[in-house]
């Protein structure tokens, strides 16, 4: 019997000894589970796939399998990460934010778009920024797509492709990008929804433009639900991503998916003015996303980033939605990484451990129940359609996220660097890949070994 998950198996069939599963990803009846809402379990593995999971002491040794003994650390299932954006990811070296402000990001994205965004810097940066979420053990990623102008037919395939090239190691969706009021111009916007149709993807948007919405709002989402239930897609949206008090969206969104009778899922991102709402509008607010059956995922890291940034003030606020009464209200909640190394988040790694680590801290996920862990796991995989991830599940693949870690206590304390990947029953190489490989790209001046300035290559 080994002991450690170093010492997994080279095979694919072992059992798993003393691991611990959070109860609320793993729908085996029967399970007691700790203070933590962790539950002592053995799991069989088998030609890649779980075989069975039943309380830890309760299996039969006697069978010839490689035991493994985890002497009760934490065993995930790989995260999902439901909100970013790949194709901006990793441009930090090349345009950096200078103030860190959210105007300066899109000024900057802007510029940067439509200087370099060519099919192989996007394919190159993409597929960069999937290699560092495979190496942190993300199982699926919905990253959305800035579909404007010519970089629709630019991104759009390249997508498609990586899709293709991490089919079995990631799962991926995709989510066009675009200002609200590109629907109203009729040609583009089908262009646009005739290209994420062939592509598979989903409808989204930015539906907060800097005023506040009004009739022309109205009819902007109502184009979107009706070409959405035309082609049958999902919509995604970027939601009141301000400190405004006229960023008022989210109402009107509930409002057009009950006018239009949509019945696809519809996912709202950020909300962050909802939390600078009056209690009692925000609980009406709150209330109609439940009856629309909107989902919410909050972008903690991202908007901790930019929210409430002014020269030489101290932020006052967290710039998260309230999520706690979203989930009372039984609003399907999650949180994501969002950007990474861009001029919206200057930092992040697409680690989705990191994310609910510090998600825990910003949003208060602990002292409040044990439910939290399906926000990086199970709700973003019913959410995106995947019902085999983001779950310890018999008869799925063997996908796991291996710790160290014995409690919620430890697993939150530490990075868990030391993490074991498994994808279909044998742990991956966790190597990350290193920052200079992305040089080429970006043509800045950088500081040599002796302190003069070089430039990289390309």
């Amino acid at each position: 019997m080994a002991f450690g998950f170093a010492c997994l198996p080279a095979g694919a069939t072992y059992r798993l000894l003393r691991a611990r599963v959070p109860a609320v990803l793993v729908p085996t009846r029967g399970l007691a589970a700790d203070e933590d809402g962790l539950s002592l379990v053995d799991i069989t593995v088998e030609s890649g796939r779980i075989a069975s999971i039943v309380a830890a002491g309760t299996a039969s040794l006697d069978t010839g399998l490689d035991a493994v003994e985890l002497d009760g650390g934490i065993v995930l299932p790989r995260p999902v990460d439901i909100h970013t954006h790949l194709d901006k990811g990793y441009l930090w070296p090349r345009r950096p934010n200078r103030d860190g402000t959210f105007m300066s990001a899109l000024a900057g994205v802007d510029q940067d778009r439509s200087q370099h965004w060519t099919a192989d810097d996007v394919r190159t940066r993409m597929n960069f920024g999937l290699r560092c979420a495979f190496a942190h053990g993300t199982g699926a990623i919905r990253t959305h797509l800035d579909s404007i102008g010519d970089q629709t037919d630019i991104s759009w395939p390249v997508f498609a492709e990586l899709r293709e090239e991490w089919r079995g190691r990631i799962a991926l969706q995709a989510t066009a990008l675009f200002p609200l009021d590109l629907v109203l111009d009729e040609e583009t916007f089908r262009h646009v929804v005739a290209t994420v149709a062939r592509h598979g993807g989903l409808l989204g948007g930015v539906t907060f433009l800097g005023q506040a919405p009004d009739a022309a709002t109205d009819h902007a989402l109502d184009r979107i639900f009706q070409a959405a239930d035309a082609e049958g897609l999902d919509v995604d949206l970027h939601v009141d991503e301000s400190a405004s008090p006229d960023a008022r969206t989210l109402e009107r969104i509930a409002r057009a998916v009950i006018r239009n009778e949509f019945r696809g899922k519809v996912l709202c991102g950020h909300c962050c003015s909802l939390a600078l709402q009056p209690e009692a509008e925000a609980e009406r607010v709150i209330d109609l996303v439940a009856e629309a059956r909107l989902a919410v995922v909050s972008l903690p890291l991202c908007n901790l980033y930019l929210q409430d940034r002014q020269p030489r003030r101290t932020p006052r606020w967290r710039g998260v939605v309230p999520i706690h009464e979203l989930q009372a209200a039984g609003v399907p909640v999650m949180v994501a990484s969002d950007n990474t190394r861009d001029p919206f988040y200057a930092y992040g790694d697409l680690d989705m451990i990191e994310v609910f680590r510090e998600a825990t801290r910003i949003l208060h996920f602990d002292h409040s129940g044990h439910d939290w862990l399906r926000t990086i796991a199970a709700t973003p995989a019913d959410v995106m359609g995947l019902d085999r991830h983001g779950r310890i599940e018999a008869g799925d693949a063997a996908d796991f996220v291996l710790t160290r870690a014995r409690s919620l206590n430890e697993f939150l304390s530490r990075p868990q660097s030391d993490r074991m990947v498994v994808v279909a029953g044998r742990p991956i190489d966790t190597t990350l890949p290193d920052y200079r490989e992305l040089d080429p790209l970006m043509n800045v001046p950088r500081r040599n070994a002796f302190g003069s300035q070089a430039r990289s290559d390309g």
